[in-house]
């Protein structure tokens, strides 16, 4: 004996006009969303990382200037020296210069120079950042009339 099952006769189409209109299942709602916010986070995560890069190298420009503004305040290095250092706007400063080697066979009127050394710290995310800048500067005549050391 068979069974006959029990079946609308339009079951079928019922289906079929579902689709036709093309709505979107609540899964497929879901998927999207969590597609459109991990896209989001990733946005989010790569402009504050580029905020973060503009922050440090507008630092490192403040530095910069600190360091030459130092360098300008003297044109000559005093015979015994130049060793000073200090803070200024949240960037901690020192300077230091040492004679450099003169070569051998130069004139006697060659004037002495000095390696000076300015390094710049401030505090960052992590570590603390340093610039550094050298340079060559000549050491400061004497005054008329005074006797060189």
């Amino acid at each position: 004996m068979s069974r006959a099952v029990n079946r609308p006769a339009n079951a079928g189409r019922v289906v079929r006009r579902r689709a036709a209109r093309g709505g979107f299942s609540l899964l497929e709602l879901l998927v999207a969303v969590a597609v459109m916010g991990l896209a989001l986070t990733l946005l989010y995560r790569v402009d504050a990382g580029a905020v973060r890069g503009v922050a440090d190298v507008a630092a490192q420009e403040r530095a910069s200037v600190l360091a030459r503004s130092i360098l300008n305040a003297r044109d000559a290095v005093p015979a015994g020296g130049w060793n000073e250092a200090g803070e200024s706007g949240g960037f901690a400063w020192r300077v230091a210069s040492a004679p450099w080697p003169t070569p051998p066979g130069l004139e006697v009127g060659t004037p002495v120079l000095h390696e000076v050394v300015i390094g710049v710290q401030w505090a960052g995310r992590g570590a603390p950042h340093v610039l550094e800048l050298r340079t060559l500067l000549p050491q400061a005549r004497p005054e008329p009339g005074s006797t060189q050391p």
